[in-house]
């Protein structure tokens, strides 16, 4: 699995970003956490990543797998 996909609010430019893991610029700016979000999901699947979504605090909130899970889950 690749590396993580991360929605972020950038409260210096008021926007919600969309950042790999290790990359060093934004994979997109965005108007609201639902529209980072949309995109960060398509890059997720298209790498299958995992998208976690950041609160405004910079919080994790929620946490999307796009990749290899193991379904049934072992254990």
């Amino acid at each position: 699995m690749g590396k993580n996909v991360h929605v972020v609010h950038n409260s210096e430019q008021g926007i919600w970003q969309v950042k790999q893991e290790g990359a060093g610029r934004s994979s997109g700016n965005f108007g609201t956490q639902h529209e980072a979000f949309v995109r960060a999901r398509e890059i997720a699947i298209n790498n299958s990543q995992e998208v976690i979504i950041h609160g405004l605090n910079g919080q994790f909130r929620e946490k999307n797998s796009y990749g290899n899970d193991d379904y049934p889950p072992k254990g």
